[in-house]
């Protein structure tokens, strides 16, 4: 068994602090990082090392986007794709000893305002998510795990207002449609909700809310997926909802599974 979690970390070098604490406290065998904001030379590896994490595969860039996945165990690199052509550092696969991918996927925000005409950001995002779906119709995922900050929350119950967000960039009808066709090519199962299947449910809750623990408008942006000949094996999700309440915090929480394989 290896217990996997996933995490927006909104720059590794300024929260490394908040990185070795939920290494140190929760003890996760595989850590995927998003908007790690640095360059791949410039993470702060050492502290991560001395609790065990010797191991990291990772994309990097200055200031923006970065992904990075640490590991106690040994895991091998799998390679990265540049989804719609952005030259972005928004996805890195690792390779465990047993045969396991791991993708870890930082999908574009999209910006505010939900048409491509007027918004290139939002266009990138469906193009990135679009090309997700061609790659899973053309490559159908075996033994796999995606996982990361998708910025889509696609049910109901993954906003805190359902109607009041439908105009809203990450739960408008036209994001959660291009997530499900994405997820339906490569017949990806929703761990987090094959585990805890009903209720409000949130993994980022805005810098913007005064009190955003007492106003809990939140939305369930980070994901956890496993191709359907794992996913069975896939257990134990949580939500570490505390750790948006540390100090200097990101403004997602880390999303955990256990997986028996």
């Amino acid at each position: 068994m290896f217990t996997l979690a996933t995490w927006n970390i909104n720059s590794v070098r300024l929260r490394e602090a908040l990185v070795t604490r939920l290494l140190r406290e929760e003890g996760p065998d595989i850590l995927c990082l998003q908007e790690c904001k640095s360059p791949v030379e410039k993470i702060p590896l050492e502290g991560f090392r001395e609790l065990g994490y010797h191991h990291i595969v990772a994309r990097g860039q200055k200031g923006y986007n970065g992904v990075a996945i640490l590991s106690r165990l040994p895991i091998e690199d799998a390679g990265d794709r540049d989804y719609a052509g952005l030259g972005h550092a928004r996805h890195v696969a690792a390779r465990t000893e047993s045969g396991i991918t791991i993708h870890n996927m930082y999908i574009p925000a999209g910006g505010d305002i939900p048409d491509r005409e007027l918004n290139v950001k939002f266009g990138q995002k469906l193009d990135f998510v679009t090309e997700l779906r061609d790659v899973f119709h053309a490559e159908r995922p075996s033994r796999s795990i995606m996982v990361g900050d998708f910025n889509i929350a696609p049910r109901e119950d993954d906003v805190w207002s359902h109607k009041q967000l439908l105009k809203v960039v990450s739960h408008t009808p036209i994001e959660v449609e291009h997530l499900m066709q994405a997820q339906d090519a490569g017949k990806w199962v929703d761990i987090t909700r094959k585990d805890i299947p009903d209720g409000q449910l949130y993994s980022w809750w805005s810098y913007r809310a005064r009190d955003w623990d007492a106003a809990d408008k939140g939305r369930r942006l980070d994901h956890i997926w496993a191709s359907p000949d794992i996913a069975n094996s896939g257990h134990n999700s949580r939500v570490l909802r505390d750790v948006r309440g540390w100090e200097k915090p990101s403004d997602h929480a880390p999303v955990f599974a256990s997986f028996d394989l």
